[in-house]
């Protein structure tokens, strides 16, 4: 009997960690499958407008470790050489006839879309949120997050993650009051080489912009080191020389 209690303890102790799910450990694994630690990329976001209408930025954009992102535009050149700084909470625009950087918030958008600020320069979600809930699902799980500080974009996430992949496949973004901000879809899971498989394509719509979508297509991320001078209000005219 007891070489039988012996047999079924260790069974379930080598078990135990199969079933221990660690949402705060996930949200790692989902920041490190979206993108390496440290990388360059080039994006393309189009804001759509309810007739149809639609305006198109290209972004060429660097981040280094969980909280610090800088870009500039490319195009269209009404927009050209303006850069963006994040460290952590702190944003900035940098707008070459003005000469000087410029605050800006989480929740304004330097394209004017549905996409704010703090999903345009995207930072670590496990730098700003604790998971508080995992969810099993048919395909995967549901993350439930929850802000670090009330400085946050969103007070409150729902994020939907692949199984084994470990990607996104939906966030739902909450205010305090519990009100529905904008939902993200992230599409076409694509190789981008360098061990990154990540979703390409990110879509959001909002009940607050009824009508109003917006995108953000991804191409050539990779790793790449970047020294901490690049990520100074100093710099920020000079991003993109890093292409």
């Amino acid at each position: 009997m007891k070489k039988i209690l012996l047999v079924i303890f260790i069974c379930l102790f080598a078990a135990a960690p199969a079933f221990a799910l660690d949402g705060n450990e996930m949200l790692k694994k989902v920041d490190r499958n979206l993108n390496p630690e440290s990388y360059e990329m080039y994006r393309k976001l189009m804001d759509i407008e309810p007739d149809g209408s639609k305006k198109e930025f290209v972004m060429y954009a660097v981040k280094k470790g969980k909280e610090k992102m800088a870009s500039v535009f490319l195009s269209p050149a009404s927009e050209k050489g303006r850069s963006t700084l994040r460290i952590g909470e702190n944003m900035w625009l940098y707008i070459p006839n003005v000469g000087k950087p410029i605050r800006i918030t989480s929740l304004q958008s330097v394209t004017g879309g549905v996409f704010n600020n703090s999903d345009i320069m995207r930072l670590d979600y496990s730098a700003e949120y604790n998971c508080e809930k995992v969810e099993a699902t048919d395909k995967g799980h549901i993350l439930h997050l929850k802000a670090k500080t009330n400085t946050v974009a969103y007070d409150r996430i729902k994020m939907w993650v692949y199984g084994k992949s470990l990607l996104p496949d939906k966030t739902e973004c909450f205010a305090s009051s519990g009100m529905l901000i904008k939902t993200l879809y992230f599409k076409k899971v694509k190789d981008f080489g360098g061990g990154i498989v990540r979703p390409a394509v990110i879509e959001t719509d909002s009940p607050l912009y009824k009508g109003y979508k917006s995108i953000m297509i991804f191409a050539k991320m990779k790793a790449k080191d970047l020294p901490d001078e690049v990520f100074t209000l100093n710099y920020m005219p000079k991003v993109e020389s890093l292409r």
